[in-house]
């Protein structure tokens, strides 16, 4: 009998791990070559690995909710006469490349204790029981809940869909470090502060700590780096000017009312982002340099043909820059749809991996929080980003009269390596003018 040992794939630069999330197949199946095997999640994506051969499962390694290892078995399939050479078939390694130009979803993580762990404990922290159905957490969480010893069944969780954040572990911590285990296991210090003792063998009593040390891992390691080698890598250089949106205001309202008695391409209302988006790509072609990135090895400029803008995502585990691929091709509808669908898809952790790579600049915003202006960091290789704020009504003089309009800061950064200051300044100015009239990004007068 010829078997297979089908090992999970590289599923992105970096990845070392991965969680099961599902398994399509049980022992005893037939499968077909490309048939999906297993679903795998990374911090960033899921992925479907399908089978390499056609053959028969004769056994699953892991259950769903286990983090399993790169390289390390998932799946023995029985190939009957044929011979295990062990290579994939082309869905397989089209499963293994992914992600494979994309940072790396998870790092190798150190089997470190926080300050405040109490992984000490035989027995798992109790709580009210939340059910015994599947838990839905990344892979970090499960980490951060094993080393505390918490069941993650019994932490409420406030992510999409009831996910578990990691937040909600540690807040789980820290509230049952508070009371106690059991009530008769506190004991007062001085000063009103409680000391939890360990159950019977633990060895002593837990100290208090005024502070939670927490490794960073996953998404939030990987923003740690790269804005770091941002910061360290690049020389910033910050533009802010105003721009009247009062055009544009009075131009979406119209089109919202519209859009409320018949919604269009799915979308029933438009936000502003759209509207800067299609400005942003109308203003780009007369700046090549500023859809392009440095080639720092080669010492090379990389100008970009297409237009690909990322858009960062507050999620609960992290920002988060899906991608608008082709964004100059979309219309405003277009533009708010893909926008609405991948913000969606951010915040419920179900992006996939080519939704994450191959942005050539970026729009970074917090809508109403968005504030007066700010200094947005450059997402390296690219070599600008761009800041919008809040739009609110300020006193301007218009024709000697002092006037009340819908006002915006914009913050645009540019790697000074590459942009000059009045190359900045102009590109700011054009973006400027299709804001202000809005009217160009709908017709081609431009």
């Amino acid at each position: 009998m010829a078997q297979l040992d089908f090992k999970l794939p590289d599923i992105g630069e970096g990845v070392v791990e991965g969680e099961i999330v599902k398994w399509h197949v049980a022992e005893g199946d037939a499968v077909a070559e490309d048939q999906p095997l297993v679903e795998v999640m990374t911090d960033k994506a899921t992925v479907t690995i399908p089978s390499p051969r056609a053959g028969k499962v004769v056994k699953r390694v892991g259950k769903e909710g286990d983090i399993t290892k790169v390289h390390s078995t998932l799946v023995v399939l029985d190939l009957g006469g044929a011979s295990a050479t062990g290579a994939g078939s082309p869905a397989a390694n089209a499963a293994a490349k992914e992600a494979g130009n994309e940072e790396p979803f998870f790092e190798k993580i150190p089997e470190a204790k926080t300050t405040a762990s109490i992984a000490s404990a035989p027995a798992a922290i109790a709580a009210p029981a939340q059910g015994n159905g599947k838990v839905l957490a990344t892979p970090v969480t499960r980490r951060i809940a094993h080393e505390h010893n918490v069941d993650l069944r019994l932490v409420p969780g406030s992510g999409p869909s009831g996910r578990v954040t990691k937040a909600d572990v540690l807040s789980f911590v820290s509230d049952n470090r508070a009371e106690g285990p059991h009530s008769s296991d506190a004991r007062s210090e001085p000063g009103g502060r409680s000391r939890t003792a360990l159950p019977a063998g633990g060895g002593g009593e837990v100290p208090h700590s005024d502070e939670i040390r927490e490794p960073l891992r996953g998404l939030r390691k990987r923003i740690y780096e790269a804005m770091a080698k941002s910061k360290a890598t690049i020389p910033h250089f910050t533009f802010v000017e105003e721009v009247e949106m009062t055009a544009l205001s009075e131009l979406r309202a119209r089109l919202n009312a519209r859009l409320a008695k018949a919604p269009a391409q799915g979308v029933a209302k438009l936000n502003y982002l759209p509207f800067i988006v299609k400005a942003l790509t109308a203003a780009l072609p007369k700046f090549p340099y500023l859809n392009a990135s440095l080639d720092d090895a080669s010492k090379e400029i990389v100008v970009r043909r297409d237009y690909h803008v990322g858009i960062a995502a507050a999620t609960p585990d992290g920002l988060t820059v899906p991608v608008v691929h082709h964004a100059d091709r979309l219309s405003v509808l277009e533009l708010a749809a893909e926008i609405e669908r991948l913000g969606k898809a951010a915040r419920e952790n179900k992006l996939k991996a080519d939704e994450l790579r191959g942005a050539t600049i970026t729009i970074t915003s917090l809508g109403k929080e968005g504030g007066i202006f700010a200094t947005p960091i450059i997402a390296h290789p690219q070599v600008a980003i761009l800041g919008v704020h809040r739009i609110e009504p300020r006193p301007v003089v218009r024709d000697g009269q002092i006037v009340a309009r819908e006002m915006m800061y914009l913050s645009l950064a540019f790697d000074h390596r590459l942009i000059d200051g009045h190359v900045g300044a102009a590109f700011a100015y054009e973006l400027i003018r299709y804001l202000q009239e809005p009217e160009l990004l709908l017709v081609e007068l431009r």
